[in-house]
C-alpha cells in the first residue's frame, strides 16, 4: 500500500515538471530528440527526451543511460529510408524505396503478383521510379523468353512507366534507340544510380550499384510486386563487414582479381545477409566501373549489399547522367563493424575461381595446365568498357591470334558503340574492335545478358557442349552458361584474353610485362 502511494506521488511530481516544460521549444534540443518529439504522442517520450537534451558537463558513458553510437553507410541509408534517426543490425523497418528494376525474366512474375494484390486496375505508386530493362533472354526465336518482353511492354504502356527501356526489332539492335542490355550496367549509364538512394531490383547482382554509394539488392518477385504497389519494403538492417583495401594496384589486377580475393577468403557463405564495405586508398584509386565491378559480386559471398564510399570519382561520373539532388552519407569514425579484413592489394597476384564455385580461389599462373576450349568476354561483371579495353590491351601487347574461340558480349548498346569507337591507348588509334578483329576473335555481338546465364539453346555463345571456358561472368555452377557438365574458369579480362592467347588457363603478366 505505501509503496503504491509513493508511485502516485511520483507520478503526480513527474505531471508537475512536465507541466511547467510544456512551453519549453523544440530548439532546446538537438534534431535528433526533437525528431522523436514531433513523432510521438506519448507525454513520457518528452520527458525521456528532455533528460537526453544535451548536457552542460560532460559525463561518462556509464553515466549518461541511452547514448547515440556511430552509424554505418548501410544503417544510415536505411534509417534515412525508414524516416529513423538510428537503426541498428537486426531491426525490421520498412523503408521507402528510390527506384524498383524489374526486367524480362522476373518482370511478368512481379506483374502478376501486383495485379493479383492490388487489382487489375490498380497503379504503380511511382511511374518513375519504376525502371524495367528487357536484357537476359533477348536475341532468340524461343517463343516464352520473347513473350515476356511482350508482357513487360503491355505493362508499361498500361501503366505509362516512364523507364522502359524497350526492344522490338531483335534483327538489329541498332533500330532500337531505346534499348540498353544488360539492367546493371544500363542502370548506371542512365542515371539510376545515386548516393544515399535505396535501390531495388529483380535480380540478385542488382548489389552491383552500391557502387554508388547506396543500398543496392536483390529482392523477389513477391516482394518487388508489393514495391511495385506500396512504394516500399519490410527490409532486416544487415550487419557490416568492412573491407580495407590499400597500397598501389599492380597494373596487371583488375577489380575482378580483389573480389575473388574476398571471395576465396570468406567463402561463399561469409557474407549471408551482410553488408560488405569497401574502403582504402585501393578503392578511392578505382574508377567507377571497377568499383561496380567489386560490388557486383558481393552476392556471391551471400552479401545482402555492397557500399563503396561516394567521393569526386563518383559524382564526376554522375555528372552528364542526372540532375536529381542526392546526398551522399558516409560510416562514422565510431560505426560498429562485425568483422574488418586488411589487404594489400600490392602483393596479390592474378586469381582465377576453378570449378564450380566462385570461391574456388586459386592463382591464375597454378592453373598453366588447364587446357579451354573457349573464352567469354561480357555480362554486369565483365562486359562494359573498360573490360574490353583491358582485354585488348593484352591483345594489343602480344601481337598474336587467339588459339580457342573467343565471344564477346557487350553489356550496352553504348558499350558495343565504344567497342566500335574508342582509340586504345598506345595502339595508334585501333579500336578494341579492330584488335578484337587482328586477334582473330569473334565479332562482337549484340548486347544482352547473353550466355552468362545460359539461357535458350539458341542464345549467343551458350555451352551446347561440355567445354572449359575462361569467363568474366559472375558464377560458375554446373549448368550455369549452359552444359551442366561445362566447367567455368572465373577470371577478369586481363586473364580472360590471355587465356584465349594460349588455350590455357594463363596469368596475363606473360603478356602484360
Amino acid at each position: 500500500m505505501l509503496d503504491a502511494r509513493r508511485w502516485r506521488l511520483s507520478l503526480r511530481l513527474e505531471l508537475l515538471v512536465l507541466r511547467e516544460q510544456k512551453d519549453v521549444g523544440l530548439s532546446a534540443f538537438s534534431s535528433q530528440h526533437s525528431f522523436y518529439i514531433r513523432s510521438s504522442k506519448k507525454r513520457a517520450c518528452k520527458k525521456i527526451a528532455s533528460v537526453m537534451a544535451p548536457q552542460q558537463s560532460e559525463r561518462k558513458p556509464s553515466t549518461t543511460g541511452s547514448v547515440k553510437t556511430g552509424s554505418t553507410m548501410t544503417e544510415k541509408i536505411l534509417a534515412r529510408a525508414s524516416e529513423k534517426t538510428q537503426l541498428l543490425p537486426g531491426e525490421n523497418v520498412w523503408v521507402n524505396v528510390d527506384i524498383l528494376m524489374t526486367h524480362d525474366v522476373c518482370g511478368p512474375g512481379v506483374i502478376g503478383t501486383f495485379k493479383k494484390e492490388f487489382g487489375e486496375n490498380a497503379k504503380v505508386w511511382d511511374r518513375e521510379k519504376v525502371v524495367v530493362i528487357p536484357d537476359h533472354y533477348i536475341f532468340t526465336t524461343d517463343e516464352r523468353a520473347n513473350r515476356n518482353v511482350d508482357i513487360l511492354r503491355d505493362f508499361c504502356t498500361e501503366q505509362n512507366i516512364k523507364y522502359f527501356y524497350d526492344i522490338k526489332d531483335l534483327g538489329n539492335f541498332k533500330a532500337n534507340p531505346d534499348y540498353k542490355g544488360v539492367c546493371h550496367v544500363a542502370l548506371a549509364q542512365e542515371g539510376h544510380c545515386r548516393p544515399g538512394e535505396v535501390l531495388l531490383g529483380t535480380d540478385s547482382h542488382t548489389c552491383t550499384a552500391g557502387a554508388f554509394g547506396q543500398f543496392a539488392t536483390g529482392i523477389g518477385n513477391t516482394d518487388a510486386g508489393f514495391v511495385l504497389g506500396a512504394g516500399k519494403l519490410l527490409l532486416k538492417v544487415p550487419p557490416t563487414l568492412r573491407f580495407v583495401m590499400d597500397g598501389e594496384m599492380p597494373d596487371y589486377l583488375l577489380a575482378k582479381d580483389l573480389i575473388l580475393q574476398i571471395i576465396g577468403e570468406i567463402s561463399v557463405a561469409g557474407a549471408t545477409y551482410k553488408a560488405m564495405e569497401f574502403v582504402g586508398t585501393t578503392v578511392e584509386s578505382l574508377t567507377m566501373e571497377e568499383r561496380m565491378t567489386l560490388c557486383n559480386m558481393v552476392v556471391e559471398a551471400g552479401g545482402k549489399n555492397g557500399v563503396v564510399p561516394a567521393d569526386n570519382t563518383t559524382y564526376k561520373y554522375l555528372e552528364d547522367k542526372t540532375t536529381l539532388p542526392y546526398e551522399p552519407v558516409y560510416s562514422d569514425g565510431q560505426a560498429r563493424f562485425l568483422s574488418e579484413y586488411r589487404f594489400d592489394v600490392s602483393k596479390l597476384e592474378p586469381l582465377v575461381a576453378k570449378p564450380h564455385s566462385p570461391d574456388n580461389r586459386a592463382l591464375a599462373r597454378e592453373c598453366k595446365d588447364v587446357k579451354i576450349d573457349r573464352v567469354y568476354i561480357g555480362s554486369c561483371t565483365g562486359g562494359k568498357t573498360e573490360d574490353f579495353m583491358a582485354a585488348a590491351k593484352v591483345f594489343l601487347a602480344s601481337g598474336k591470334k587467339v588459339k580457342v574461340s573467343t565471344f564477346l558480349v557487350p553489356a550496352t548498346q553504348k558499350v558495343w558503340m565504344d567497342v566500335y569507337s574508342l582509340p586504345v591507348p598506345g595502339s595508334g588509334g585501333k579500336t578494341c574492335s579492330q584488335i578484337f578483329e587482328e586477334a582473330g576473335c569473334d565479332t562482337p555481338a549484340s548486347p544482352s545478358c547473353g550466355a552468362c546465364l545460359g539461357g535458350p539453346r539458341d542464345t549467343y555463345a551458350r555451352m551446347n557442349e561440355p567445354q572449359v571456358c575462361v569467363s568474366t561472368t559472375n558464377r560458375n555452377f554446373p549448368g550455369r552458361m549452359g552444359h551442366k557438365e561445362g566447367q567455368i574458369y572465373l577470371a577478369s579480362p586481363y586473364t580472360a584474353a590471355a587465356s584465349a592467347l594460349t588455350g590455357f588457363v594463363t596469368d596475363p603478366r606473360e603478356f602484360l610485362q
